[in-house]
């Protein structure tokens, strides 16, 4: 058996929001395809907000700009994983909408620091 490959290419967007001393937010949006949509997919990733600024509606407003721009793209869905350690992020998602749909699964290839 022979598995072949094919490159697709993948479009990021990186959105933040700077405060006096620099960057306080930020979120990165992925926009993919695959075989089963004639439409891109985003992928949510790398929200955060400096905890000085939590609770703020930072991360609400960026998270807001990133669904836009997803829908602005056409995208069919918005995806965005979290820890489940994390349930303030969880909250955050809920409330701008997003559903719960189960577990991410996550394979680290590279040691972390």
């Amino acid at each position: 058996m022979k598995v072949e490959r094919e490159s697709r290419p993948a479009h990021g967007i990186r959105f933040s929001i700077n405060g006096p001393t620099g960057e306080i937010a930020r979120a990165y949006l992925y926009l993919m395809t695959n075989d089963l949509h004639t439409e891109p997919f985003g992928l949510l990733e790398d929200v955060f907000v400096d905890e000085s600024e939590r609770g703020s509606g930072l991360g609400t407003a960026l998270v807001q700009e990133v669904i836009a721009a997803a829908r602005e793209a056409g995208c069919y869905k918005l995806v965005a994983t979290s820890r489940a350690s994390r349930p303030k992020v969880h909250e955050l998602y809920e409330r701008l909408r997003f559903q719960n749909y189960g577990l991410e699964f996550r394979m680290n290839l590279a040691p972390t620091a």
